[in-house]
């Protein structure tokens, strides 16, 4: 049975190297704490209009912060 790939997500480490908190972030990107949560831990994928909003609070490009790992 072939799994399911999945996008994964760098945000976290992203955002604590930046100094940013997770209330901080989601205030920016207009989303709850828990929905962050929620995206960084792999539960919730973001729209791509949230990932753009994202990718922008931190200046990198879309693939610094999402990866679709090969099958």
């Amino acid at each position: 049975m072939v799994k399911p790939t999945k996008v994964t997500n760098s945000i976290r480490s992203v955002r604590e190297s930046r100094g940013v908190t997770q209330a901080e972030l989601a205030r920016r990107i207009g989303v709850t704490r828990q929905t962050l949560i929620a995206i960084e831990q792999g539960r919730y994928s973001p729209t791509l209009e949230l990932a753009f909003q994202i990718s922008r609070v931190f200046g990198v490009g879309l693939d610094d912060l999402f990866q679709y790992p090969e099958a």
